[in-house]
């Protein structure tokens, strides 16, 4: 899941939990909208969490740099 739609779906689930205001037998809106909060919330700690081990460090200016060296020998 991308962080737009992990965003998206934290949205939609504040907006049928807290701002929705409709009864129907069938489907609980506002577990529906927790539900996609938690959904949203879980995708998002997981995609932060991936993004920052993928994130490499350049090594530092003061590190030795390695020059490796073929020597071909004639004979």
């Amino acid at each position: 899941m991308g962080i737009v739609f992990c965003i998206g779906m934290l949205a939609v689930g504040a907006i049928l939990t807290l701002a929705v205001d409709m009864n129907t037998d069938v489907v609980n809106l506002d577990v529906v909208g927790l539900v996609l909060m938690a959904v949203g919330l879980i995708g998002l700690s997981v995609y932060v969490s991936i993004f920052k081990r993928r994130k490499t460090q350049p090594p530092s200016p003061a590190a030795p740099v390695m020059v490796e060296e073929e020597r071909h020998h004639l004979g």
